[in-house]
């Protein structure tokens, strides 16, 4: 070419990058190697117990959760192209479909990854698996036995980090179960939630902040008074007082059941408990089983709720679990919604 400046023209477009001030060019190569949800860390957001979400963010969750039930494809392209990897090391039917369809009616995919064979922190650190997966995924939804898998994946990931299940919380069933009441009652706040059978697990923890947090009263109901292994665990109960929860733990059906808007039992036999128990918990539950005559001491529009998958004839009898007062499928369904809510505000923002 002759004429020196245009040269200078062609080159300019070949790199465009060397039109753009030195700061941005550089932030710009940077973000590249940070993996594809590269966010500012003061909005990164993890949910490792429901606790990590305000009364307002869970309102706003709710919001979007039953827009997307009414109008799904206003929000097909929600989350396009983006990845969520599913690590599993607890088994589960409702939390592997209600993801993975979920994130495919967003427009996004899911991946499935099982870790039960091979476990968090074995064959390499847990806090090079969380930098490596950021850089691939945009969320990471783990379902775990230990509650420190999910603190220290949180701890070094730089995407979302969700805990689908772990010993301490289950924060995924609180927003659907949530949804499923606010459909029946309209509001949560000033309602009585009642639990009964195997109180020292994670859904009874996590079902006494969530009530802490909207202002439910929750009465659990169970077998404390048989030792430390079927008690509440004392921080879980420090945490409901500091959120000023209206919370009671009791052995006497009658007191739970009395006044009760929602019956709520889950499984006495959760994952990884060893089917050589089942006989002696069986004993030691049936007490409060959840039967007709514990329904009819509760409000007479009183509904029933199991996060599934259930046992008739142990946590409740057929009759209630397929009774008309019984909305555990419409409880199952809301996990799909209320997660891709979730997933949706993770990444938008609230």
């Amino acid at each position: 070419l002759r004429f020196p400046f245009l040269r200078g023209l062609l080159f300019l477009r070949a790199h465009p990058t060397m039109m753009m001030p030195r700061a941005f060019s550089m932030r710009f190569r940077h973000a590249k190697g940070c993996g594809p949800a590269l966010r500012s860390l003061s909005s990164l957001r993890h949910l490792k117990t429901i606790m990590c979400l305000s009364k307002t963010e869970i309102d706003t969750i709710m919001g979007i959760a039953s827009d997307m039930k009414q109008n799904p494809d206003k929000y097909k392209d929600s989350l396009s192209q983006k990845t969520l990897l599913m690590l599993f090391e607890k088994p589960s039917l409702r939390t592997r479909v209600s993801f993975e369809t979920g994130m495919t009616q967003l427009g996004g995919h899911a991946i499935f990854y099982s870790i039960a064979d091979s476990p968090l922190g074995k064959k390499e650190s847990l806090s090079d698996t969380g930098k490596v997966l950021s850089r691939y995924a945009d969320f990471i939804m783990a379902r775990v036995n230990k509650r420190q898998d999910i603190q220290e994946l949180a701890e070094v990931s730089s995407i979302p980090v969700i805990n689908a299940l772990d010993n301490y919380a289950h924060p995924c069933q609180m927003l659907a179960d949530l949804q499923t009441i606010i459909e029946q009652k309209s509001s949560a706040e000033g309602l009585k939630l009642a639990f009964f059978g195997d109180v020292a697990n994670n859904v009874t923890y996590d079902l006494m902040r969530l009530g802490s947090i909207v202002g439910m009263k929750v009465a659990v109901c169970g077998p404390v008074d048989k030792g430390s292994e079927y008690a509440v665990e004392e921080s879980v109960i420090e945490e409901c007082k500091a959120l000023g929860g209206d919370v009671i733990i009791t052995t006497s059906v009658e007191e739970a059941a009395t006044g009760a808007d929602i019956v709520y039992c889950d499984s006495w036999m959760s994952y990884g408990i060893p089917d050589s128990e089942a006989e002696q918990r069986k004993a030691v539950f049936m007490p409060y089983q959840v039967d007709d005559k514990v329904m009819e001491m509760t409000n007479s529009d009183s509904i029933f709720m199991n996060c599934l998958p259930a046992a008739r004839g142990l946590e409740q009898t057929a009759s209630v679990i397929d009774g008309p007062k019984s909305v555990v499928f419409d409880q199952a369904e809301n996990r799909m919604h209320a997660q891709k809510a979730l997933l949706h505000v993770l990444y938008h923002g609230f």
